[in-house]
């Protein structure tokens, strides 16, 4: 049984992730970042920093490190994801990639609120593009968990997801119980899903239909995938990203307005918070704080809350509202 109120989380960075690499901008200032998350979280309640280390090869760890320090130091460490990314047919390197899983968790597990093996690893064209995917996240899973235990840390640990679509990873949810086994679904802590409702669609939906859109995504990760996977229904789903970017969508050119931003985001968070008893979802975590650069029209640049001058949409204002209203 989950609590009566959910989590919630943000990303509170600027840099966004597309097809074709980073999108990006005006750099991130961290004193206006802690402002920003104070006002949302207000006086008592809880409101989670989500970010990510991105694996590529062992001499980029130094960097990655850097990074994490920063976060550390800034405030931003809480629920981190760590994935990879690899050009070209080079693999990871499965001792390396688990050296790093392992030593990312001596390093911060302490000042850890979660942590996510893989962001999107039934993603054709992201981590699961790489043949040894599953592979990675199971056994990546099993060592964060054998390390934290072995420090005596209790910090949840978990995978991402993204919905089932022409461009997923065919028979990814039986695989994992295929090869993971009962090792691997007893190492499962969460299971961490980004979905985007009524950004990728061809036509636009009306602003009540969002609701079932939530629901379906929700109900067949919980009841077909997890399932499928043999995890079991006592393992919390979080929310790990969602948002709806403003600007103009590069495909369709339909201008997207900063009010239905507020709109969208809040139906679909009381959707997710009517779900999170039935379907034993814990979080909700938006994508993101902050545009990359707002004087680019694309949706890929403007997934904040705030501009990129760290001046607020309306969408702020409502998610500040949802915070204090529905958040543990």
């Amino acid at each position: 049984m989950t609590s009566s109120l959910l989590t919630f989380g943000i990303y509170p960075l600027s840099p966004a992730g597309t097809p074709t690499g980073l999108a990006v901008g005006p750099e991130d200032d961290y004193a206006k970042i802690a402002d920003a998350l104070r006002e949302l979280r207000g006086d008592s309640r809880a409101l989670s920093p989500r970010n990510y280390l991105v694996f590529t090869k062992p001499d980029s760890e130094p960097g990655l490190f850097k990074f994490a320090d920063r976060l550390l130091h800034g405030g931003l460490l809480g629920d981190l994801t760590i994935g990879w990314h690899q050009m070209g047919e080079a693999d990871i390197g499965m001792e390396a990639w688990l050296a790093f899983v392992r030593q990312v968790v001596r390093t911060y597990g302490s000042h850890l609120s979660s942590l996510q093996i893989t962001n999107e690893p039934n993603l054709s064209f992201m981590e699961g593009a790489k043949p040894y995917a599953r592979q990675a996240l199971i056994a990546g899973v099993i060592a964060a968990k054998q390390e934290m235990s072995s420090l005596g840390l209790q910090v949840p640990i978990g995978f991402g997801s993204v919905p089932e679509s022409p461009v997923s990873v065919p028979g990814f949810w039986e695989g994992l119980a295929e090869e993971g086994g009962k090792t691997f679904a007893d190492s499962v802590d969460f299971v961490g899903h980004n979905f985007y409702v009524d950004v990728f669609e061809e036509e636009p939906l009306d602003l009540n239909e969002i609701p079932a859109a939530v629901e379906r995504t929700l109900r067949q990760l919980r009841e077909d995938h997890l399932t499928a996977a043999g995890i079991s229904a006592s393992v919390p789903i979080r929310v790990t990203e969602n948002g709806w970017p403003t600007g103009q969508n590069p495909f369709t050119l339909w201008e997207r307005s900063y009010e239905r931003q507020a709109s969208v985001l809040e139906a679909v968070i009381r959707a997710v918070f009517g779900l999170r008893e039935e379907l034993h979802i814990s979080h909700y975590e938006l994508f993101g704080l902050r545009d990359a650069d707002s004087g680019k029209q694309d949706l890929f640049h403007q997934y904040g809350i705030l501009r990129d001058d760290y001046t607020p949409k309306p969408a702020f204002e409502v998610f500040k509202r949802l915070i204090r209203e529905l958040g543990r």
